[in-house]
């Protein structure tokens, strides 16, 4: 007969508690920015480094996902098919082509953001934090209630923003919206120094002097990100792509295992020139 035990310390009980892995939204407002592109090369780049993750698209309706990562002919069942419980969560999973330990959790392609119940989404994402090291959610555009889904169940999050006026004014307004109840970091997308140089375009120190967020890394504008987007080959997985080498960067950095500081180029930016080199 299985006898209860009851004097086991507090410290080795919560030693025993189920680990659960980190839920991390990766969003930013504006759409267009590179959310999906992050998050699939983010994805693999945790992934190489050995973590069991799931990545989940939250934008019902508009997946691109499972493009990105070069999966669309194996998507057969959807998260609102999870959600209504007409197939199992491991039915939906996709394994990826390219890493044992990725996993996709596709967004219906017909389904509209409004169809998803917000509490029955948070309880998907424990359920995956319950079997994965690493939940990565993108985010749709906006703040309605797509945004509204993604975020429930993540206590964590990426603000993707690239260097305009625009994507960094939709971005502070995430991150107001994200409030406390998250911890957030910023990556600076679609860097083009050249033009940082001449003052035609923000520089890394401009966006961060309005969203003041930890620095998590630079991705530079570089034509090879759209190739490997086209291909359904993240550049994560290009051991010689200088943009590869940057996510994983990132990813080592969210890991933990990466405590360098990303260093910005230190040109005047687009506000320096507007005013006269005057902060």
């Amino acid at each position: 007969m299985h006898v209860l035990q009851t004097d086991v310390e507090p410290d080795a009980a919560s030693a025993a508690a189920p680990k659960r892995g980190r839920a991390i939204v990766v969003t930013s407002g504006k759409g267009g920015v590179g959310k999906t592109t992050t998050t699939a090369n983010l994805g693999h780049a945790l992934a190489a480094r050995g973590a069991n993750v799931v990545l989940v698209d939250a934008d019902v309706g508009l997946r691109n996902l499972d493009v990105v990562l070069g999966l669309e002919s194996r998507v057969k069942h959807h998260v609102l098919d999870v959600l209504a419980e007409r197939v199992t969560l491991d039915d939906a999973l996709i394994r990826d082509k390219n890493a044992d330990t990725l996993y996709l959790l596709a967004a219906s392609q017909s389904g509209e953001k409004d169809d998803v119940d917000t509490a029955a989404f948070r309880t998907l994402i424990e359920r995956l934090r319950e079997r994965f090291d690493y939940v990565l959610i993108d985010c749709p555009a906006g703040i309605e209630k797509g945004f509204q889904n993604a975020i429930a169940g993540a206590d964590e999050a990426i603000v993707v923003c690239t260097p305009e006026v625009s994507a960094v004014r939709d971005a502070d307004r995430v991150v107001g919206l994200l409030g406390d109840r998250v911890q957030i970091k910023l990556i600076v997308n679609r860097l083009r120094p050249a033009l940082v140089r001449k003052g035609k375009m923000l520089s890394v120190d401009d966006v961060n002097a309005i969203l003041r967020l930890p620095l998590l890394g630079i991705i530079v504008d570089e034509p090879g990100v759209i190739v490997s987007t086209n291909k359904g080959e993240p550049i994560s997985l290009e051991a010689t792509s200088p943009t590869g080498a940057a996510y994983r960067r990132i990813a080592g950095r969210i890991a933990g295992t990466d405590t360098s500081v990303p260093e910005p180029p230190r040109e005047a930016g687009f506000f320096a020139k507007l005013f006269g080199g005057q902060r």
